[in-house]
């Protein structure tokens, strides 16, 4: 399974951004997907994932109400859909694959990452 993220860019605070994932080598609705990020010289965090049916949403308190994840099945990608951008929300964004299906938070759970792609938010 190979990950590929983009989507990333410079915006202003206030401002959007639509990050996508697309999943190649196996099709999308095998697996739960989520998305992490990772500041400079901070720990990866999670931000939001989505299980398999699509039915399972989680989000990171800090992103809840503001982001929001999106499966399409047929293209064979996951979205995030970035609003009301913070300066605070600048880090590298990954998405990542977890084989069994369910939505979660922990990193270790997840089975595939993609190389990310750089979210910057400017003041």
């Amino acid at each position: 399974v190979q990950l590929q993220a983009s989507g990333g860019g410079l915006v202003q605070a206030g401002g959007s951004l639509r990050l996508s994932c697309v999943v190649s080598g196996r099709t999308l609705k095998n697996y739960a997907m989520g998305w992490f990020r990772q500041a400079p010289g901070e720990e990866r965090e999670f931000v939001a994932a989505i299980s398999r049916s699509g039915r399972s949403t989680l989000y990171a308190d800090s992103v809840k109400g503001r982001f929001t994840i999106s499966g399409d099945n047929a293209e064979n990608t996951v979205d995030l859909q970035m609003s009301s951008l913070r300066p605070e929300d600048t880090a590298v964004y990954y998405c990542a694959a977890e084989r069994f299906g369910t939505a979660t938070r922990r990193a270790s759970d997840y089975d595939y990452w993609g190389q990310g792609t750089q979210v910057t938010v400017s003041s």
